[in-house]
């Protein structure tokens, strides 16, 4: 995983891992959760890829958008 920039300095997001069709997100509170192509879907994984890459607005994007709408929630690390 590569770190999130975090640039608005306020964010939950921690670190990420982009994959051809998922996106894996790292917390600050230690879980990571998978976003794919199925669960919430190929336009929203794209967008949180882009905002993962710009590190500004994926944490927004993810509470008010996509919610608990993930693939996989793996434990505390």
């Amino acid at each position: 995983m590569q770190p999130y920039r975090n640039l608005s300095g306020n964010s939950g997001v921690v670190a990420y891992e982009l994959g051809p069709e998922h996106i894996r997100i790292r917390f600050d509170n230690g879980h990571v959760y998978t976003y794919d192509y199925r669960r919430p879907g190929r336009g929203q994984v794209e967008h949180m890829k882009r905002l993962a890459t710009a590190g500004r607005g994926l944490c927004s994007y993810l509470s008010q958008v996509v919610g608990k709408n993930f693939a996989k929630k793996d434990p505390e690390i």
